[in-house]
């Protein structure tokens, strides 16, 4: 059968097929979702942390820096995504996709983002700068952005047989990612209206003072303005 056949089919099979929709309460793994009509519907929260200036990394240092780099910020990231209790779902180029549930996943993933904000400020970039003279030097600086909402997401096993994984729709994946591309420093963690006001105090007020660490301001989501809070805060993990 011609290739072109094969796609049509696919296409006409995809449209054609109900939905096998469930409730969860965790994130699924890839083999707990049917290929063939399978989804799970969550109220969750999706945190996006993305690397900043990775093409001028990729044009400015040698590879294998780069490379370095961009290992140093998944790795830190993933391992942080998972202390507070999330699952990593996703790895795209630079960028990684945590997701949260449960009664705390807005306070989790908030916390997570200035977690990461610390690491990245005091701990990759100063090492990588006393490492290679051409980092230090390089017309950027290692700086990423996060970017937190919550909401219902339904998940679906997209792909070809024996080669496919979960995808996420709904706002929250989209929008979170979106906020992990602005780049307003010293703001790098962005949270929507929906997580600051469903989040514990302990993720909203820091300091000796116990200064509010979130600063409210409106922006633009197709066509739509939106109240978004950003953080210059870090916290130690």
């Amino acid at each position: 059968m011609p290739l072109i056949n094969d796609l049509k089919n696919d296409v006409q099979a995809i449209i054609n097929k109900t939905w096998n929709k469930r409730t969860g309460q965790v994130v699924p793994a890839s083999n707990d979702v049917a290929l063939a009509g399978g989804a799970v519907e969550l109220e969750a929260t999706m945190l996006y942390a993305d690397l900043a200036n990775s093409s001028k990394m990729a044009k400015e240092l040698d590879r294998r820096v780069a490379a370095k780099i961009l290992k140093t910020f998944l790795a830190t990231t993933s391992r942080l995504v998972r202390a507070h209790n999330g699952t990593i779902v996703s790895f795209d180029g630079d960028r990684v996709l945590g997701v949260f549930v449960g009664n705390s996943k807005n306070t989790s993933a908030a916390k997570c983002a200035l977690n990461i904000k610390y690491v990245v400020k005091e701990i990759i970039r100063p090492k990588f700068e006393a490492k290679y003279e051409t980092v230090k030097n390089a017309s950027f600086s290692i700086e990423h952005g996060c970017g937190v909402d919550t909401g219902t997401v339904l998940t679906v096993r997209a792909g070809a047989r024996g080669d496919n994984d979960l995808i996420w729709i709904g706002r929250a994946p989209n929008l979170a990612a979106k906020l992990s591309d602005l780049r307003e420093s010293p703001y790098h963690s962005f949270i929507t209206a929906s997580v600051y006001n469903n989040m514990h105090d302990s993720s909203k007020y820091g300091g000796a003072n116990n200064e509010n660490m979130w600063q409210s301001r409106s922006w633009n989501f197709l066509g739509d303005q939106i109240s978004v809070y950003r953080s210059s805060w870090q916290w130690k993990p």
